[in-house]
């Protein structure tokens, strides 16, 4: 958290973070280039021009692939939160490689036209309504625009204007940007590539991060992030007895909205799962001296009004509990953000349980 903005909060572990992104993608690029060309290329003879310019698309790609599996990994293994951390560095430092990659795309094959090198890119081939053959540079302009506009926008600064939902959704983009690289390859290299290794290593990215999303929801489901019955307008969280001292239970509400309810030394507190910076899951986190912490970046609320401690003033929505026996239930309607509630003390039956 930041009281003013600056452009980029260095630290010793942003450092370490950058570094060693910085040597992976010199190592990859060197490994591409120098190390085994013959395996990773064409069985013909390519100019360096054209095998820069697939080492470093290779890259990009590589790059992408990893971005969209740091989010589910750190779902399925919290030992990869730290990649989460800055992650918007690595999506910068990849939209660097994919400007080099298009670069050495326009300053070879379109150096020499008649045209607008530019213009040529998007107008050389206008083949659409076949499938050999399809202008799929269309594609990688797409993805490239999106990286841009993702990196141009991954400041604190924006999603404070934007408001964090529109942020995350612009900043959603990321898939169609995927999307958009796996179909650029698809009609490109993989058409008249006679070397699989490539091959391989793209299909095997593209699964890894279908795969990975798809478990990580499984996972979710199964520990029972579901949606919370009703009960007379109220919704079942569930019996008092399930809740650990210092955690929370979170349920989707009718809205489709998370509630976080947590258990602060034998009372009850619920605010909103979703962090007021990028809505990452504040459930995870876990309740000391009354406040949570988001295990994204940091962010700290006090459980019981959903604020942030002072001199920040971030807020977020709380909600009203209520007992019926010793079952936990929630109004699904929120209170306006950093609204105070009154915790609701754990049952008398089952506090010993629960604390211990």
């Amino acid at each position: 958290m930041s009281v003013k903005y600056i452009p980029v909060q260095w630290n010793r572990n942003k450092w370490i973070y950058d570094a060693v992104m910085l040597i992976g993608v010199i190592l990859f690029l060197y490994l591409f280039l120098f190390v085994s060309p013959e395996i990773l290329s064409h069985e013909n003879p390519i100019n360096p021009q054209i095998h820069n310019a697939r080492a470093f698309g290779a890259c990009a790609f590589i790059m992408l692939t990893v971005i969209l599996c740091i989010g589910p990994l750190a779902r399925i293994d919290r030992r990869f939160l730290p990649l989460l951390y800055n992650r918007r560095h690595f999506g910068v430092m990849t939209l660097f490689v994919a400007i080099t990659h298009a670069s050495y795309i326009l300053n070879w094959y379109f150096a020499f036209s008649s045209s607008n090198k530019f213009e040529a890119l998007l107008f050389a081939n206008t083949s659409y309504g076949q499938l050999a053959g399809f202008p799929f540079e269309v594609f990688g302009v797409f993805a490239l625009f999106c990286l841009a506009l993702l990196a141009v926008t991954s400041h604190d600064f924006w999603m404070k204007f934007l408001t964090p939902p529109v942020w995350k959704r612009l900043h959603s983009l990321v898939y169609f940007a995927y999307v958009s690289v796996v179909a650029h390859v698809s009609f490109g290299i993989l058409l008249d590539q006679q070397n699989h290794v490539f091959t391989v290593i793209f299909v095997g990215g593209a699964l890894s991060v279908a795969g990975l999303h798809a478990y990580a929801a499984w996972l979710e489901y199964k520990a029972g992030d579901d949606i919370g019955s009703n009960q007379g307008g109220w919704v079942d969280i569930c019996d008092a007895s399930e809740f650990r001292d210092g955690f929370a239970k979170i349920k989707i509400l009718p809205s489709g909205e998370r509630v976080a309810v947590f258990n602060q030394g034998g009372n009850l507190s619920a605010i909103s799962n979703a962090c007021a910076h990028q809505n990452g899951p504040l459930g995870e986190g876990r309740v000391i001296d009354c406040l949570v912490t988001c295990p994204w970046h940091g962010f700290q609320y006090d459980v019981t009004n959903g604020r942030s401690p002072a001199p920040f003033t971030e807020k977020i929505p709380t909600y009203n509990l209520r007992l019926d026996g010793t079952r936990v239930l929630v109004d699904p309607v929120a209170n306006s953000p950093g609204t105070y509630v009154e915790p609701v003390p754990l049952p008398d039956v089952v506090t010993k349980e629960v604390l211990v």
